[in-house]
């Protein structure tokens, strides 16, 4: 996939192109419905599938005070947009002078000067334009003047319920700690990936030894409490069962941020210090928990290992590979 920043780096002889216009905060279910919609409309005219989107979440510029969290950082939205096969994406800079730009004078210099749009795909409550005048109605006319059409993509449900797939479910879904529904609704496990750091290696002495991530992490971390789910080694391409936990371990007074760490069930020794890792949430099975004791912390979590090791379809273990060094 091609990534270009402003519209300016896209070549003259680019080619006509299907663009689907939006946040694509998360990437979920129901935007790779509107891009699978965009390779449809493109493989029927030879055309080439484009995201439009932005750097920024529009509210950060309009409504700060109304901007939520981002699910997932640009870079790794950009990442989620490569993998669903779309030929290219265009991130505009959202700041003051995108702002306001007229809806008229985005679709000319973006639309059709720069992409030579053939179709232009967007949800029923998109704006565009200064004051958010440009709607799918004003679109649909500006492409009548231009040679382009316009797909209003309609909601898109998740099986079995009533309600519409979107970013803010999503973020709710994970402020309850519910990732396997957010997984539902995401079409993809919920994860973090970061650079496995040195913790205080409180984990290994209890033998339950944890990869840590960073603070920092790419996506929207799910609410405090113990998970099941796995941990993708990228720098060996291997991938291993494991219970995580999130938060900032309530039985010490010494964590003072929350922290992603997960023991890897089964892997005896395993040194990932400096590899690059995904953590993915599969299962909750509690919330946090400050133990009375050390004992009770170490028997709470031996329980949480067997739980996740049941909901992981994982065998009993193997006496000969016990997490203990």
């Amino acid at each position: 996939m091609i990534m270009f920043r402003d519209p300016s780096e896209i070549p003259a002889d680019f080619g006509r192109t299907v663009a689907a216009i939006g946040k694509f905060d998360g990437v979920h279910s129901g935007h790779r419905a509107v891009f699978r919609r965009a390779q449809q409309d493109a493989a029927r005219i030879g055309a080439k599938t484009v995201a439009v989107t932005f750097d920024r979440n529009p509210l950060s510029v309009l409504r700060p005070d109304r901007c939520p969290d981002d699910l997932v950082s640009v870079e790794r939205k950009i990442e989620l947009l490569s993998a669903c096969g779309l030929d290219a994406v265009l991130v505009l800079t959202f700041d003051e002078q995108l702002a306001s730009r007229t809806a008229e004078d985005f679709a000319q210099a973006i639309l059709v000067d720069a992409l030579h749009v053939a179709t232009v795909l967007v949800g029923r409550d998109f704006r565009f334009g200064s004051g958010g005048k440009g709607t799918p109605a004003l679109l649909a006319e500006l492409g009548a003047r231009s040679d382009f059409t316009v797909d209003v993509i309609e909601d898109v449900f998740l099986e079995g319920t009533d309600r519409r797939v979107s970013s803010s479910w999503v973020r709710e879904l994970l402020a309850a700690g519910d990732v396997a529904l957010a997984g539902a609704v995401l079409g993809r496990p919920v994860s973090v990936r970061g650079e496995v750091v040195h913790g205080l290696k409180r984990g290994r002495e209890l033998g339950f030894p944890t990869a840590n991530l960073p603070a920092l992490l790419d996506e929207m971390v799910p609410a405090d409490g113990v998970y099941a789910g796995r941990l993708v080694d990228h720098t060996t391409g291997l991938a291993h069962p494991a219970a995580i936990s999130v938060g900032t371990n309530p039985t010490f007074d010494d964590v003072l941020q929350r922290q992603v760490e997960a023991h890897a069930i089964d892997s005896p020794g395993l040194d990932l210090y400096g590899h690059d890792a995904t953590v993915e949430f599969t299962h909750r099975l509690r919330g946090m928990t400050a133990f009375e004791s050390m004992d009770a912390l170490v028997a709470g979590i031996a329980s949480d290992v067997a739980q996740a090791r049941i909901l992981l379809g994982l065998s009993e273990p193997d006496p000969a590979n016990s997490p203990a060094e």
